[in-house]
């Protein structure tokens, strides 16, 4: 009796056991396939990443995060759990990742080409196929069968981006969430205490950069994710001649914005496919076998005996941006009435389009083109200008000139405009033109010579291979030169074989001004004059400037010189080549570079001479229109002006009935620009109306705006961590010159931020970052391992959108101990599409992202931990100003901007009631005062202005 009760009671034990078995086998088996079906489905929408290698990783970072506890952080109650969030933060690490290309640092290398020497470690191919709206599918016809071709055209394109992307170098930095242990960089491959992953490879951590460039769609905001998953179609006004069966031809046309693009594309395939494109043999003419290579002697004494027949040079100045000074300072060093002057400003940068024509009038040998071009880096119009300035210098009889020099804004002059000409009217029949100097084979292959390209929608697409014409000698190099008239009068005038086929194969090639001059030189009658030196020194630092950041313009990875600092200027006395010119230079960079090569050239400016060390470059003016902003600079520039008029306010002590320096702000501001002094940023410069209220009329002033500290070190710094010099948080991050192009940080709602960290060299050290919003959410928290001798690294946080608005502070620890801190301002806009702001729209950009989640992880154990105190009050503070709009929006803006910025001075353009303020042309801060440096004048005696 008693053994068969026991007997049903195991029984119902054993039943019960197995029903709760099945049923966390049944739970278990529905969260796998959750994760494959959230696996697959980002698969389809990345275009077919490989699911096992993401499994893989998960795999290692579960392993790396045990670890980690054991020898990290020991409150380990506090920390959230390692789970699906933060998988999914390793699987897609975005942001910027400093890299290393293997190449050795050169000074002043021979190799004067725009890709990477080590361009076949890395990958080039296209960029995988971005979704548009629903269209008629590639081909001939309209069919299912085709549009679903494409598709699968282009998701296979996509995977083989990402899959065939090899890593273009080792970093410098290491970036994963809390809770996850980093590994070393460098040589120290092991853990403290020599633990290390067990059965993880260090490859299964590393991210190549492409593979960081396609995680950068994976982390935007959810809404917008939803939003390009749209099917891949394709329209034409004309169905295409041929089908489009090219994998890189596909992927053109589905990023391919425009429809006139789009069908430009499809008809230069075709053609190509048809064999009508491209020569196939041209004819050389040069009777030397191989290539010609004159040797010419620098004679540094030379320009003391000056020719009695000199030469007269055409200087093409291929200029864009906003950089007016700076220009104004390469015109005045390179300025002779004895030269003339032909300027091409690309067809954006209307402003300094403004002011070369300015300057254009005041001389006789200086004229604009007529018509201008958007070219791009790589970009066929960029020949196409070269070869339509030629043509119209040649066709303006009143110039009679020797030589052509190109030369940009970037470029200054390392020798006298006398020693230039006293050394071209030596070989006055010779034309300098800078080779590669590779075997051939190799560099076609490395300038993607082999492969057909296209230009429209300022892209320049890969539509697939080609080959070479046979009987010629492909050559290029470096795409600025002195070519001879004669040997310009060919370009544009033959009609023989060579020119006209290769004007033909060049409009299809990458970066075609860096091999078509050369090619045309080496296999014409006019090869023996051939100089293998474009008479330049570029600061190629390909460690930092081989980032592979053109690839929005282009599908090829390219390269970008450096900008001289005041450490190079030996480089420049350099005497083993004739050198007459380096680049690049920055004035909003480093400005004292040029003031020591323009005092090198031309003496010191008098004693007492104003502005020597001051640089301003203006980034709006009112012509532009503010439809050139963005929302956020609108937002803060009022801001600006308001703080200004706040501080002319104030600046009347005593009487509060006196209104003769109150002011009431009118309209958008007049112009805006960047104020350095020493190489230092200072602010921002305001020019903007207002009504003074006294007197009711209309004044023109100049607010200065200068940014407030905002980062500190622990006091007194640990004695275990000194490494730390500076940290940062801003946007426009440049890799190359290790600065951010947003000056001051002015950031909005939907603003990418990035952190950056300045680090001096020590031993291998571990921090932790810790981002906090304004109202103490614990948006992001990672881990940067910082080798010995990094000096910087930077990482953006694959935050959600939009942004809280607020002051938001980074905190940086190092064994869960604080080191430094900083704040920045993320600002609610005051305008939305230049308008101002509805409270609909306040509403959708200033109540932080959804659920108050910034990722799919969420850090709020970390708050006991940190000592940050959550608050109910701060969240809903929070969502009262996000209603906020008018008057009110307005004096929550303004007293955000005033945490981190201050108005520093006010002055006045014109007449004024207020009796403190100033005139602006008697501040040396203002845009207003005088800059001789940078100013122009009339011609003296012997030709020159400087």
């Amino acid at each position: 009796m008693v053994g068969g009760l026991c007997a049903r009671r195991l029984a119902r034990r054993s039943r019960s056991a197995l029903i709760a078995a099945l049923t966390v086998l049944l739970v278990q088996t529905l969260i796998v396939w959750n994760f494959s079906s959230l696996d697959s489905g980002e698969d389809r929408e990345n275009g077919g990443s490989n699911v096992r290698e993401k499994r893989d990783r998960v795999a290692g970072n579960k392993a790396a995060g045990s670890d980690y506890f054991q020898h990290g952080v020991h409150q380990r109650q506090h920390l959230p759990p390692p789970g699906r969030g933060t998988s999914r933060h390793i699987q897609q690490p975005d942001g910027y990742y400093s890299h290393r290309p293997k190449e050795k640092n050169r000074v002043d290398s021979n190799n004067e080409n725009s890709v990477p020497k080590d361009f076949e470690n890395i990958d080039n191919s296209n960029f995988g196929a971005r979704s548009q709206p629903q269209r008629q599918s590639v081909g001939a016809t309209s069919s299912k069968q085709q549009r679903e071709h494409l598709q699968e055209k282009a998701h296979a394109q996509q995977q083989t981006w990402r899959d065939s992307s090899p890593s273009l170098g080792r970093s410098s930095n290491e970036v994963l969430p809390v809770g996850h242990q980093p590994l070393a960089v460098g040589n120290n491959a092991s853990y403290p205490n020599g633990q290390g992953v067990a059965g993880v490879s260090r490859q299964q951590y590393r991210t190549s950069q492409a593979q960081q460039a396609q995680s950068q769609h994976r982390h935007q905001h959810p809404h917008r994710r939803q939003a390009t998953a749209a099917p891949l179609e394709v329209t034409y006004d004309q169905p295409p001649k041929c089908e489009i069966s090219g994998k890189e031809a596909i992927s053109a046309l589905s990023r391919a914005k425009s429809k006139e693009c789009r069908q430009q594309i499809a008809e230069v395939y075709c053609r190509h496919k048809e064999g009508q494109l491209m020569p196939e043999k041209v004819t050389r003419y040069c009777p030397l076998e191989g290539k010609a290579n004159v040797n010419v002697q620098w004679d540094e004494d030379s320009a003391e005996n000056f020719p009695l027949k000199p030469v007269r040079i055409a200087f093409v100045l291929v200029v864009h941006g906003r950089a007016s000074r700076q220009f104004h300072r390469l015109f005045k060093a390179i300025y002779h009435t004895s030269h003339y002057y032909y300027i091409h400003v690309d067809q954006r940068s209307n402003y300094l389009h403004r002011q070369v024509h300015a300057l254009a009038a005041q001389y006789p040998n200086v004229r604009v083109t007529p018509w201008r071009m958007a070219t791009i880096w790589g970009g066929a119009s960029l020949l196409t200008m070269y070869l339509r300035s030629m043509a119209d210098l040649l066709a303006m009889r009143d110039w009679s000139w020797d030589f052509f020099i190109n030369l940009s804004a970037a470029d200054y002059p390392i020798r006298t405009n006398n020693q230039l000409v006293a050394f071209l009217s030596k070989y006055r029949d010779m034309n300098f033109i800078k080779s590669h100097g590779r075997d051939n084979a190799r560099f076609i292959r490395k300038q993607g010579l082999d492969r057909l390209f296209y230009e429209c929608d300022t892209h320049m697409w890969r539509l697939g291979d080609r080959k070479i014409p046979e009987g010629i000698s492909v050559d290029g190099g470096s795409d600025w030169f002195l070519l001879n008239r004669m040997f310009v009068e060919y370009v544009i005038n033959s009609k023989d074989n060579l020119v006209t086929n290769m004007k033909r194969f060049y409009a299809y090639t990458l970066l075609p001004a860096e091999s078509f001059f050369h090619t045309v030189l080496e296999n014409s009658a006019h090869c023996e004059s051939m100089v293998d030196n474009n008479l330049r020194i570029t600061n190629w630092n390909r460690k930092l400037g081989c980032k592979c950041q053109y690839k929005h313009i282009v599908d090829w990875c390219g390269c970008s010189p450096n900008d001289f600092k005041p450490a190079d200027f030996h480089r420049f006395q350099q005497t083993v080549r004739p050198t007459f010119f380096a680049r690049k230079f920055e004035a909003s960079v480093n400005q004292e570079i040029v003031n020591q090569l323009d005092t090198y050239l031309f003496g010191s400016f008098p004693q007492g001479t104003p502005a020597l060390n001051s640089y301003w470059e203006n980034v709006y003016d009112e012509p532009d229109g503010v439809a050139s902003l963005s929302d956020t600079q609108l937002t803060y520039y009022h801001s600006f002006t308001r703080l200004g008029l706040a501080r002319a306010a104030a600046s009347l002590q005593g009487n509060p009935k006196d209104h003769s320096c109150r002011y009431f702000p009118m309209g958008h501001p007049v112009s805006v620009h960047l104020y350095f002094q020493s190489d230092q940023f200072q602010g921002y410069l305001v020019k903007h109306h207002a009504t003074n209220l006294a007197t009711s009329k209309l004044e023109t002033m100049e607010t200065w705006v200068a940014p407030k500290k905002n980062f500190k070190l622990t006091t007194p710094p640990s004695s275990t961590f000194s490494r730390l010099q500076f940290a940062e948080i801003g946007t426009e991050w440049d890799a190359k010159e290790r600065m951010f192009r947003n000056f001051g940080g002015l950031m909005g709602p939907m603003d990418e931020t990035v952190g950056m960290q300045k680090w001096s060299k020590g031993p291998n050290i571990t921090v932790t970052v810790v981002w906090i919003d304004p109202t103490n959410v614990i948006a992001a928290t990672y881990d940067i391992l910082i080798d010995a001798s990094a000096e910087f690294t930077h990482y953006r946080p694959p935050l959600n959108q939009p942004l809280r608005p607020g002051v938001w502070s980074v905190r940086i620890l190092h064994h869960w101990s604080p080191v430094a801190e900083m704040n920045f301002l993320i600002a609610p806009l005051s305008h939305n599409k230049h308008q101002p702001i509805r409270q609909e729209d306040a509403l959708k950009l200033h109540n932080g992202p959804a659920k108050n989640s910034y990722m799919e992880q969420s850090f709020h154990g970390l708050n006991p931990v940190l000592n940050i105190p959550v608050s109910l009050g701060y969240v809903e503070q929070a969502k009262r100003n996000a209603a906020l709009t008018g008057l009110e929006l307005e004096h929550w803006l303004d007293s955000l901007v005033g945490e981190l910025w201050e108005a520093a001075d006010v002055c006045a353009m014109g007449p004024t009631a207020c009796p403190v303020m100033q005139a602006c042309s008697k501040n040396p801060w203002s845009s207003l005062s005088p800059d001789p440096k940078s100013q122009l004048g009339k011609p003296r005696a012997d030709g020159r202005i400087r």
